[in-house]
């Protein structure tokens, strides 16, 4: 079993996927900086304003204890993180298909140079060849 394991964990597939989670994770990173300090200031300015974060729907109130500290968190239905997340998926999304669609453009140019190279003209034949050499042998 663990021969098996070590099989598995060296094959090519497992690396690949592993170098593709870390480098999602740091392209993640970048996607929710640029969404957060590029696209929704200007996204909230454009609405008034609004910091999409801080849009939230207070279901119960905070509660307070005698010194003013919070004894109880106020439940909220915190939907403006959630159009953050939507709008950060969004980006991502577009982004890739973007990486893919390029990808395939320059697959498929490589495909039709490959296909417009004229091929070489065909050699002689083994038959051809034989009755060459048979006919040198002859002289």
């Amino acid at each position: 079993m663990l021969k098996e394991f070590k099989d598995f964990i060296m094959r090519g597939n497992v690396l690949e996927l592993a170098v593709a989670v870390i480098i999602a994770g740091a392209f993640g990173a970048v996607v929710t900086s640029f969404t957060n300090d590029v696209i929704m200031p200007p996204i909230g300015l454009l609405l008034g304003g609004v910091d999409f974060s801080a849009l939230a729907i207070t279901l119960k109130e905070a509660q307070l204890d005698e010194t003013g500290a919070v004894a109880a968190e106020a439940v909220q239905l915190r939907y403006g993180a959630f159009i953050q997340k939507v709008i950060d998926f969004l980006i991502i999304a577009f982004a890739i298909f973007m990486l893919v669609r390029t990808y395939n453009k320059m697959q498929d140019r490589q495909k039709k140079k490959e296909e417009a190279a004229p091929a070489p003209p065909p050699g002689p034949t083994a038959e051809q060849l034989l009755t060459e050499i048979r006919d040198l042998l002859k002289k």
